[in-house]
């Protein structure tokens, strides 16, 4: 899995007590919430910049993750062996629309980022969403994990999976799901 950081005001260091590190006089809460391009992961990124924001004056680093798909698990070209003419450039195509829309999910993070006057440092990681968040908040030291519901069903949650349920039961971490109110008829 391939590391791609991206740095985007990164939160100050606390400055050591004489005579001590920082980890030995106070270790900062790590607030970690991973985005898509749904409307339900900016819902749980604003949730946790409104709700949290006040509690990480100094107290606390943000650190936002995008899980970017692997080109060859969004495209498929045909069973093992089989040689088809143009993949190439397709998976060309398709990396580049997988970084534009990488950017663009970085890009509506941080402006939600200033618009809160809070600073974060925001990854994009490729590979599968629920690896992802579970390593980056192991690699982080993450004390909490903040992911939104999708609002899946119980059918379609066992097709596809739910990452926040995933990340529940294999981080070593707190995990807060944020759930977008439902509109009101």
């Amino acid at each position: 899995m391939a590391d791609v950081a991206k740095a985007d005001h990164p939160a100050p260091a606390a400055p050591a007590a004489e005579g001590g590190s920082r980890e030995q006089t106070q270790k900062q809460t790590v607030v970690m919430v991973g985005v898509d391009d749904s409307d339900h992961s900016y819902y749980a990124l604003e949730w946790a910049v409104r709700n949290l924001a006040a509690g990480m004056a100094g107290g606390a680093d943000l650190v936002i993750v995008h899980a970017k798909p692997k080109p060859s698990s969004v495209v498929s070209f045909g069973g093992p062996g089989m040689i088809l003419s143009g993949a190439g450039e397709a998976m060309r195509y398709v990396e580049a629309d997988l970084r534009k829309m990488a950017e663009a999910v970085v890009d509506r993070a941080r402006q939600v980022c200033i618009a809160n006057s809070v600073h974060a440092l925001i990854e994009v990681v490729e590979g599968e969403p629920r690896f992802v968040l579970c390593n980056a908040a192991e690699k982080h030291h993450a004390d909490l994990l903040v992911v939104g519901s999708h609002g899946y069903g119980a059918i379609k949650r066992a097709f596809l999976g739910s990452v926040s349920d995933y990340c529940a039961h294999h981080t070593h971490c707190n995990v807060m799901i944020v759930k977008r109110p439902k509109p009101k008829c």
